[in-house]
Protein backbone atom coordinates (compact mmCIF):
# COMPACT_ATOMS: atom_id res chain seq x y z
CA UNK A 1 0.00 0.00 0.00
CA UNK A 2 2.99 2.34 0.11
CA UNK A 3 2.60 3.41 -3.53
CA UNK A 4 -1.16 3.93 -3.16
CA UNK A 5 -0.59 6.02 -0.05
CA UNK A 6 1.84 8.25 -1.92
CA UNK A 7 -0.78 8.81 -4.65
CA UNK A 8 -3.21 10.13 -2.03
CA UNK A 9 -0.99 13.11 -1.28
CA UNK A 10 -2.09 14.90 -4.46
CA UNK A 11 -5.51 13.25 -4.77
CA UNK A 12 -6.90 14.15 -1.34
CA UNK A 13 -6.89 17.97 -1.73
CA UNK A 14 -9.26 17.64 -4.71
CA UNK A 15 -11.94 15.94 -2.59
CA UNK A 16 -14.72 18.09 -1.17
CA UNK A 17 -14.52 16.37 2.21
CA UNK A 18 -10.80 17.08 2.61
CA UNK A 19 -9.99 19.93 4.98
CA UNK A 20 -7.99 22.42 2.91
CA UNK A 21 -7.11 22.63 -0.75
CA UNK A 22 -3.33 22.36 -0.70
CA UNK A 23 -1.33 19.13 -0.76
CA UNK A 24 -0.45 17.70 2.61
CA UNK A 25 3.16 17.92 3.75
CA UNK A 26 2.96 14.23 4.60
CA UNK A 27 0.47 11.38 4.13
CA UNK A 28 1.15 8.43 6.41
CA UNK A 29 -0.60 5.06 6.31
CA UNK A 30 -1.87 4.28 9.83
CA UNK A 31 -4.15 1.27 9.17
CA UNK A 32 -4.90 -1.02 6.22
CA UNK A 33 -7.27 -3.99 6.20
CA UNK A 34 -7.89 -6.25 3.21
CA UNK A 35 -11.66 -6.60 2.73
CA UNK A 36 -11.51 -8.67 -0.47
CA UNK A 37 -8.61 -10.28 -2.29
CA UNK A 38 -10.33 -11.16 -5.58
CA UNK A 39 -10.65 -8.71 -8.50
CA UNK A 40 -11.17 -5.96 -7.65
CA UNK A 41 -9.09 -6.14 -4.50
CA UNK A 42 -10.62 -3.94 -1.81
CA UNK A 43 -8.64 -2.34 0.99
CA UNK A 44 -9.92 -0.33 3.91
CA UNK A 45 -7.36 2.42 4.45
CA UNK A 46 -6.84 5.09 7.12
CA UNK A 47 -4.21 7.74 6.49
CA UNK A 48 -2.86 10.50 8.69
CA UNK A 49 -2.13 13.79 6.95
CA UNK A 50 0.10 16.58 8.18
CA UNK A 51 -0.08 20.18 6.98
CA UNK A 52 1.28 23.23 8.78
CA UNK A 53 1.59 21.24 11.97
CA UNK A 54 -2.03 20.03 11.93
CA UNK A 55 -2.65 16.28 11.79
CA UNK A 56 -5.90 14.71 10.58
CA UNK A 57 -7.00 11.16 9.89
CA UNK A 58 -9.04 10.28 6.78
CA UNK A 59 -10.86 7.14 5.73
CA UNK A 60 -10.17 6.20 2.10
CA UNK A 61 -11.33 2.70 1.07
CA UNK A 62 -9.52 1.74 -2.15
CA UNK A 63 -10.15 -0.77 -4.93
CA UNK A 64 -7.30 -2.00 -7.10
CA UNK A 65 -7.88 -3.27 -10.65
CA UNK A 66 -5.41 -4.67 -13.18
CA UNK A 67 -6.88 -2.58 -16.03
CA UNK A 68 -8.26 0.92 -16.48
CA UNK A 69 -12.04 1.17 -16.10
CA UNK A 70 -13.52 4.02 -18.10
CA UNK A 71 -16.65 4.42 -15.98
CA UNK A 72 -14.46 4.95 -12.88
CA UNK A 73 -12.19 7.54 -14.42
CA UNK A 74 -13.65 10.28 -12.21
CA UNK A 75 -12.44 8.47 -9.06
CA UNK A 76 -9.13 7.20 -10.46
CA UNK A 77 -6.48 7.82 -7.81
CA UNK A 78 -3.53 6.64 -9.93
CA UNK A 79 -1.49 3.61 -10.93
CA UNK A 80 0.82 1.40 -8.86
CA UNK A 81 2.76 -1.76 -9.60
CA UNK A 82 -0.26 -3.68 -8.36
CA UNK A 83 -2.75 -2.01 -10.71
CA UNK A 84 -5.02 0.99 -11.03
CA UNK A 85 -6.28 2.47 -7.77
CA UNK A 86 -9.83 3.83 -7.35
CA UNK A 87 -11.97 5.27 -4.58
CA UNK A 88 -13.77 2.05 -3.59
CA UNK A 89 -16.87 3.88 -2.38
CA UNK A 90 -17.66 4.77 -6.00
CA UNK A 91 -16.81 1.29 -7.35
CA UNK A 92 -20.00 -0.79 -7.45
CA UNK A 93 -18.09 -4.04 -7.70
CA UNK A 94 -16.15 -3.18 -4.55
CA UNK A 95 -19.06 -1.94 -2.43
CA UNK A 96 -20.41 -5.42 -1.67
CA UNK A 97 -17.15 -6.19 0.15
CA UNK A 98 -18.15 -3.71 2.84
CA UNK A 99 -21.72 -4.85 3.36
CA UNK A 100 -20.98 -8.59 3.53
CA UNK A 101 -19.01 -8.16 6.75
CA UNK A 102 -22.15 -7.06 8.63
CA UNK A 103 -23.76 -10.50 8.27
CA UNK A 104 -24.32 -12.84 11.22
CA UNK A 105 -24.25 -9.96 13.68
CA UNK A 106 -20.98 -8.52 12.43
CA UNK A 107 -17.35 -9.58 12.78
CA UNK A 108 -13.85 -8.48 13.67
CA UNK A 109 -11.50 -8.06 10.73
CA UNK A 110 -8.02 -6.69 11.28
CA UNK A 111 -8.35 -3.20 12.70
CA UNK A 112 -12.09 -3.12 11.96
CA UNK A 113 -15.16 -4.22 13.89
CA UNK A 114 -18.45 -4.60 12.00
CA UNK A 115 -21.46 -4.40 14.31
CA UNK A 116 -25.06 -5.21 13.36
CA UNK A 117 -28.19 -4.43 15.36
CA UNK A 118 -30.23 -7.43 16.48
CA UNK A 119 -32.76 -8.38 13.82
CA UNK A 120 -31.40 -5.95 11.23
CA UNK A 121 -32.36 -6.86 7.65
CA UNK A 122 -29.34 -6.42 5.40
CA UNK A 123 -29.38 -6.38 1.56
CA UNK A 124 -26.48 -8.83 1.30
CA UNK A 125 -25.08 -9.09 -2.23
CA UNK A 126 -26.59 -5.78 -3.31
CA UNK A 127 -24.21 -3.36 -5.01
CA UNK A 128 -24.22 0.24 -3.88
CA UNK A 129 -24.71 3.59 -5.55
CA UNK A 130 -22.73 6.51 -4.15
CA UNK A 131 -25.05 9.43 -3.48
CA UNK A 132 -24.25 12.50 -5.62
CA UNK A 133 -24.05 15.02 -2.77
CA UNK A 134 -20.71 14.62 -1.00
CA UNK A 135 -19.71 17.00 1.78
CA UNK A 136 -17.97 15.85 4.94
CA UNK A 137 -19.12 12.26 4.36
CA UNK A 138 -19.87 9.82 1.55
CA UNK A 139 -23.15 7.86 1.54
CA UNK A 140 -23.84 4.59 -0.30
CA UNK A 141 -27.36 3.40 -1.12
CA UNK A 142 -27.69 -0.39 -1.17
CA UNK A 143 -30.78 -0.84 -3.33
CA UNK A 144 -33.78 0.71 -1.64
CA UNK A 145 -33.05 -0.94 1.71
CA UNK A 146 -29.96 0.47 3.44
CA UNK A 147 -27.78 3.56 3.44
CA UNK A 148 -24.14 3.42 4.55
CA UNK A 149 -22.81 6.77 5.73
CA UNK A 150 -19.01 6.75 5.66
CA UNK A 151 -17.29 9.36 7.78
CA UNK A 152 -14.32 10.67 5.84
CA UNK A 153 -12.49 12.81 8.40
CA UNK A 154 -12.14 10.70 11.53
CA UNK A 155 -12.03 11.91 15.12
CA UNK A 156 -11.29 9.47 17.96
CA UNK A 157 -14.34 8.36 19.91
CA UNK A 158 -17.93 7.29 19.30
CA UNK A 159 -19.46 9.40 16.52
CA UNK A 160 -22.58 11.25 17.77
CA UNK A 161 -24.56 10.14 14.71
CA UNK A 162 -24.00 6.49 15.61
CA UNK A 163 -24.56 7.05 19.32
CA UNK A 164 -27.81 8.99 18.94
CA UNK A 165 -29.27 6.77 16.22
CA UNK A 166 -28.53 3.68 18.31
CA UNK A 167 -30.21 5.22 21.35
CA UNK A 168 -33.27 6.43 19.42
CA UNK A 169 -33.65 3.16 17.51
CA UNK A 170 -33.61 1.16 20.74
CA UNK A 171 -36.02 3.66 22.32
CA UNK A 172 -38.49 3.03 19.51
CA UNK A 173 -38.41 6.58 18.15
CA UNK A 174 -40.45 6.70 14.93
CA UNK A 175 -38.94 9.95 13.67
CA UNK A 176 -35.49 8.69 12.62
CA UNK A 177 -34.26 6.09 10.13
CA UNK A 178 -33.57 2.96 12.23
CA UNK A 179 -29.93 2.02 12.76
CA UNK A 180 -28.90 -1.30 11.20
CA UNK A 181 -25.23 -1.36 12.17
CA UNK A 182 -21.95 0.50 12.23
CA UNK A 183 -18.19 0.08 11.79
CA UNK A 184 -15.58 0.83 14.44
CA UNK A 185 -11.87 1.01 13.74
CA UNK A 186 -8.51 1.58 15.39
CA UNK A 187 -5.16 2.96 14.32
CA UNK A 188 -1.87 4.08 15.78
CA UNK A 189 -0.98 7.69 15.04
CA UNK A 190 2.42 9.25 14.50
CA UNK A 191 2.41 10.08 18.22
CA UNK A 192 2.49 6.35 19.00
CA UNK A 193 -0.98 6.45 20.58
CA UNK A 194 -3.60 3.90 19.51
CA UNK A 195 -7.02 5.44 18.85
CA UNK A 196 -10.50 4.02 18.29
CA UNK A 197 -13.36 5.68 16.44
CA UNK A 198 -16.65 5.19 14.60
CA UNK A 199 -15.99 4.89 10.87
CA UNK A 200 -19.40 4.36 9.26
CA UNK A 201 -23.09 3.94 10.03
CA UNK A 202 -25.62 1.66 8.30
CA UNK A 203 -29.26 2.69 8.54
CA UNK A 204 -32.60 2.17 6.82
CA UNK A 205 -32.78 4.01 3.51
CA UNK A 206 -35.65 6.49 3.28
CA UNK A 207 -36.18 6.03 -0.45
CA UNK A 208 -39.34 8.13 -0.92
CA UNK A 209 -38.21 11.04 1.21
CA UNK A 210 -38.20 14.67 0.09
CA UNK A 211 -35.71 17.21 1.40
CA UNK A 212 -37.23 19.73 3.83
CA UNK A 213 -35.37 22.67 2.31
CA UNK A 214 -36.59 21.81 -1.20
CA UNK A 215 -40.21 21.57 -0.02
CA UNK A 216 -40.03 24.87 1.86
CA UNK A 217 -38.35 26.59 -1.08
CA UNK A 218 -41.10 25.37 -3.42
CA UNK A 219 -43.70 26.84 -1.07
CA UNK A 220 -41.94 30.20 -1.10
CA UNK A 221 -41.64 30.16 -4.89
CA UNK A 222 -45.39 29.44 -5.16
CA UNK A 223 -46.11 32.39 -2.89
CA UNK A 224 -43.99 34.79 -4.91
CA UNK A 225 -45.72 33.69 -8.11
CA UNK A 226 -49.22 34.39 -6.82
CA UNK A 227 -49.42 38.15 -7.04
CA UNK A 228 -51.08 39.67 -3.99
CA UNK A 229 -52.06 36.50 -2.13
CA UNK A 230 -50.94 36.02 1.46
CA UNK A 231 -49.04 32.95 2.66
CA UNK A 232 -52.16 31.28 4.06
CA UNK A 233 -54.02 31.74 0.76
CA UNK A 234 -51.55 29.97 -1.53
CA UNK A 235 -51.98 26.33 -2.51
CA UNK A 236 -48.39 25.63 -1.53
CA UNK A 237 -48.80 26.93 2.02
CA UNK A 238 -46.20 25.18 4.18
CA UNK A 239 -47.57 25.96 7.64
CA UNK A 240 -49.24 22.56 8.17
CA UNK A 241 -45.94 20.83 7.38
CA UNK A 242 -44.08 23.21 9.71
CA UNK A 243 -46.55 22.31 12.45
CA UNK A 244 -45.97 18.58 11.90
CA UNK A 245 -42.23 19.17 11.80
CA UNK A 246 -42.46 20.93 15.16
CA UNK A 247 -44.26 17.89 16.58
CA UNK A 248 -41.62 15.51 15.16
CA UNK A 249 -38.80 17.62 16.58
CA UNK A 250 -40.35 17.63 20.04
CA UNK A 251 -40.87 13.86 19.97
CA UNK A 252 -37.21 13.33 19.02
CA UNK A 253 -36.11 15.65 21.84
CA UNK A 254 -38.28 13.73 24.28
CA UNK A 255 -36.84 10.41 23.12
CA UNK A 256 -33.28 11.75 23.38
CA UNK A 257 -33.98 12.91 26.94
CA UNK A 258 -35.35 9.47 27.78
CA UNK A 259 -32.52 7.45 26.22
CA UNK A 260 -29.48 9.68 26.80
CA UNK A 261 -28.06 11.78 29.67
CA UNK A 262 -29.79 14.94 30.85
CA UNK A 263 -28.88 17.81 33.18
CA UNK A 264 -29.51 21.50 33.71
CA UNK A 265 -27.87 24.90 33.50
CA UNK A 266 -27.87 26.63 36.88
CA UNK A 267 -27.08 30.32 37.40
CA UNK A 268 -23.32 29.74 37.18
CA UNK A 269 -23.70 27.71 34.00
CA UNK A 270 -25.87 30.39 32.43
CA UNK A 271 -23.29 33.03 33.31
CA UNK A 272 -20.57 30.97 31.65
CA UNK A 273 -22.77 30.39 28.60
CA UNK A 274 -23.54 34.13 28.41
CA UNK A 275 -19.83 34.99 28.51
CA UNK A 276 -19.19 32.58 25.64
CA UNK A 277 -22.03 33.97 23.51
CA UNK A 278 -20.80 37.52 24.00
CA UNK A 279 -17.26 36.41 23.21
CA UNK A 280 -18.52 35.02 19.89
CA UNK A 281 -20.29 38.32 19.24
CA UNK A 282 -17.06 40.25 19.74
CA UNK A 283 -15.13 37.81 17.55
CA UNK A 284 -17.72 38.14 14.79
CA UNK A 285 -17.44 41.93 14.67
CA UNK A 286 -13.74 41.65 13.89
CA UNK A 287 -14.66 39.58 10.81
CA UNK A 288 -17.80 41.47 9.75
CA UNK A 289 -17.65 45.16 10.78
CA UNK A 290 -21.25 45.62 9.58
CA UNK A 291 -22.30 44.06 12.90
CA UNK A 292 -20.86 46.95 14.91
CA UNK A 293 -24.02 49.14 15.02
CA UNK A 294 -26.05 46.26 16.45
CA UNK A 295 -23.52 45.08 19.00
CA UNK A 296 -24.77 47.05 22.08
CA UNK A 297 -28.35 45.84 21.67
CA UNK A 298 -27.30 42.29 20.92
CA UNK A 299 -25.17 42.21 24.06
CA UNK A 300 -28.11 43.52 26.07
CA UNK A 301 -30.34 40.75 24.72
CA UNK A 302 -27.80 38.02 25.47
CA UNK A 303 -27.03 39.38 28.94
CA UNK A 304 -30.66 38.77 29.90
CA UNK A 305 -29.63 35.12 30.31
CA UNK A 306 -27.88 36.09 33.55
CA UNK A 307 -31.22 37.17 35.00
CA UNK A 308 -33.06 33.90 34.43
CA UNK A 309 -34.22 32.67 37.80
CA UNK A 310 -35.16 29.10 36.88
CA UNK A 311 -32.68 26.36 35.91
CA UNK A 312 -32.63 25.45 32.22
CA UNK A 313 -33.06 21.72 31.42
CA UNK A 314 -30.31 20.32 29.20
CA UNK A 315 -29.87 17.12 27.21
CA UNK A 316 -28.27 15.80 24.04
CA UNK A 317 -29.42 17.82 21.04
CA UNK A 318 -29.09 17.64 17.27
CA UNK A 319 -26.62 20.51 17.20
CA UNK A 320 -26.90 21.46 13.50
CA UNK A 321 -30.65 21.58 12.96
CA UNK A 322 -32.15 23.14 9.83
CA UNK A 323 -34.45 22.31 6.91
CA UNK A 324 -31.68 20.42 5.15
CA UNK A 325 -31.53 17.94 8.06
CA UNK A 326 -35.15 16.78 7.82
CA UNK A 327 -36.87 14.53 5.30
CA UNK A 328 -40.59 14.30 4.51
CA UNK A 329 -41.63 10.69 3.90
CA UNK A 330 -44.99 9.13 3.15
CA UNK A 331 -45.46 8.51 6.87
CA UNK A 332 -44.25 11.87 8.16
CA UNK A 333 -41.08 13.78 8.97
CA UNK A 334 -37.78 12.07 9.73
CA UNK A 335 -34.77 13.80 11.29
CA UNK A 336 -31.27 12.91 10.07
CA UNK A 337 -27.59 13.70 10.63
CA UNK A 338 -27.09 13.85 14.40
CA UNK A 339 -23.37 14.30 13.89
CA UNK A 340 -23.48 17.99 14.85
CA UNK A 341 -21.15 20.44 13.15
CA UNK A 342 -18.27 18.17 11.99
CA UNK A 343 -15.70 20.97 12.26
CA UNK A 344 -16.24 21.24 16.02
CA UNK A 345 -14.39 19.03 18.55
CA UNK A 346 -16.21 15.86 19.57
CA UNK A 347 -16.58 16.97 23.19
CA UNK A 348 -18.38 20.12 22.07
CA UNK A 349 -20.68 18.20 19.74
CA UNK A 350 -21.72 15.79 22.49
CA UNK A 351 -22.09 18.36 25.29
CA UNK A 352 -25.51 18.72 26.92
CA UNK A 353 -27.43 21.80 25.83
CA UNK A 354 -30.94 23.21 25.84
CA UNK A 355 -33.18 21.78 23.10
CA UNK A 356 -34.05 25.41 22.40
CA UNK A 357 -30.76 25.53 20.51
CA UNK A 358 -32.24 23.19 17.89
CA UNK A 359 -35.48 25.17 17.79
CA UNK A 360 -33.55 28.38 17.15
CA UNK A 361 -31.65 26.69 14.33
CA UNK A 362 -34.89 25.67 12.59
CA UNK A 363 -36.43 29.11 13.06
CA UNK A 364 -33.40 30.64 11.36
CA UNK A 365 -33.78 28.09 8.54
CA UNK A 366 -37.35 29.23 7.90
CA UNK A 367 -36.03 32.76 7.55
CA UNK A 368 -33.44 31.60 5.01
CA UNK A 369 -36.06 29.69 3.00
CA UNK A 370 -38.30 32.75 2.90
CA UNK A 371 -35.63 35.21 1.81
CA UNK A 372 -33.15 33.36 -0.40
CA UNK A 373 -35.09 34.16 -3.60
CA UNK A 374 -34.61 37.83 -2.80
CA UNK A 375 -30.91 37.14 -3.32
CA UNK A 376 -31.07 34.78 -6.29
CA UNK A 377 -34.06 36.08 -8.29
CA UNK A 378 -34.61 39.70 -7.27
CA UNK A 379 -32.60 42.80 -6.49
CA UNK A 380 -33.32 46.17 -4.90
CA UNK A 381 -34.18 47.66 -8.30
CA UNK A 382 -36.87 45.09 -9.02
CA UNK A 383 -40.32 46.77 -8.97
CA UNK A 384 -41.75 44.02 -6.75
CA UNK A 385 -38.82 43.96 -4.30
CA UNK A 386 -40.58 45.70 -1.40
CA UNK A 387 -43.72 43.62 -1.82
CA UNK A 388 -41.72 40.39 -2.01
CA UNK A 389 -39.76 41.38 1.10
CA UNK A 390 -43.01 41.92 3.02
CA UNK A 391 -44.35 38.54 1.90
CA UNK A 392 -41.08 36.81 2.74
CA UNK A 393 -41.29 38.12 6.28
CA UNK A 394 -44.94 37.04 6.44
CA UNK A 395 -44.09 33.50 5.26
CA UNK A 396 -41.24 33.19 7.74
CA UNK A 397 -43.36 34.40 10.65
CA UNK A 398 -46.23 32.09 9.76
CA UNK A 399 -44.03 29.01 9.56
CA UNK A 400 -41.96 29.89 12.62
CA UNK A 401 -45.15 30.17 14.66
CA UNK A 402 -46.58 26.95 13.18
CA UNK A 403 -43.38 25.07 14.07
CA UNK A 404 -43.48 26.31 17.68
CA UNK A 405 -47.21 25.51 17.93
CA UNK A 406 -46.51 21.96 16.78
CA UNK A 407 -43.62 21.60 19.20
CA UNK A 408 -45.76 22.81 22.12
CA UNK A 409 -48.65 20.48 21.18
CA UNK A 410 -46.64 17.40 22.22
CA UNK A 411 -46.30 18.49 25.83
CA UNK A 412 -42.57 19.10 25.49
CA UNK A 413 -43.07 22.76 26.42
CA UNK A 414 -43.54 25.84 24.30
CA UNK A 415 -40.19 27.21 23.05
CA UNK A 416 -41.64 30.71 23.35
CA UNK A 417 -42.22 30.35 27.09
CA UNK A 418 -38.65 31.48 27.82
CA UNK A 419 -38.15 34.20 25.17
CA UNK A 420 -34.84 35.30 26.65
CA UNK A 421 -33.34 31.87 25.98
CA UNK A 422 -34.80 31.54 22.50
CA UNK A 423 -33.62 35.03 21.53
CA UNK A 424 -30.09 34.41 22.81
CA UNK A 425 -29.77 31.20 20.76
CA UNK A 426 -31.22 32.89 17.69
CA UNK A 427 -28.72 35.71 18.02
CA UNK A 428 -25.87 33.25 18.33
CA UNK A 429 -27.01 31.37 15.23
CA UNK A 430 -27.63 34.52 13.18
CA UNK A 431 -24.20 35.92 14.04
CA UNK A 432 -22.60 32.61 13.07
CA UNK A 433 -24.45 32.83 9.74
CA UNK A 434 -23.22 36.39 9.18
CA UNK A 435 -19.61 35.28 9.56
CA UNK A 436 -20.15 32.22 7.36
CA UNK A 437 -21.79 34.19 4.55
CA UNK A 438 -19.17 36.94 4.70
CA UNK A 439 -16.43 34.34 4.24
CA UNK A 440 -17.95 31.92 1.77
CA UNK A 441 -21.10 33.38 0.16
CA UNK A 442 -21.04 37.20 0.37
CA UNK A 443 -24.07 37.61 -1.88
CA UNK A 444 -26.21 35.95 0.81
CA UNK A 445 -24.97 38.16 3.64
CA UNK A 446 -28.14 40.35 3.64
CA UNK A 447 -30.22 37.39 4.87
CA UNK A 448 -28.59 36.95 8.32
CA UNK A 449 -27.86 40.70 8.59
CA UNK A 450 -31.60 41.38 8.34
CA UNK A 451 -32.18 38.86 11.13
CA UNK A 452 -29.51 40.49 13.28
CA UNK A 453 -31.18 43.87 12.81
CA UNK A 454 -34.57 42.42 13.79
CA UNK A 455 -33.15 40.71 16.87
CA UNK A 456 -31.24 43.82 17.93
CA UNK A 457 -34.44 45.85 17.86
CA UNK A 458 -36.31 43.42 20.12
CA UNK A 459 -37.08 44.50 23.66
CA UNK A 460 -35.51 42.34 26.41
CA UNK A 461 -38.17 40.43 28.38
Amino acid sequence: MAQATELLRDWLPNQRWFSGRSSADEVRLVAATLLRESDPAVWHVLVETSRNGQRDVYQVPLSIRPELVERLEYVHVGQTDGGHVYDALHDKDASTAILEHFTEGGRDLGDLVFRAEDGAELPVGETALAMPVEQSNTSLAYGDVALLKVFRRIQPGLNPDVEVHAALTRDGCAYVAPLLGWIDGRWTGSDGVTHEASLAMLQTYLTTASDGWALAAASVRDLYAEGDLHADEVGGDFAAESHRLGEATAHVHQSMAHALPTGQFDAADLATRTDRLIERLDEAVTVVPELEPYLPNLREQVNELRRLEQPVPTQRVHGDFHLGQVLRTAVGWKIVDFEGEPAKPLEERTALDSPIRDVAGMLRSFDYAARYLLITDYDHEHPAYDQITYRANEWAKRNREAFCDGYAKTGAGDPRDVPVLLTAYEIDKAVYEVVYEARYRPAWLPIPLAAVERLAEATPK
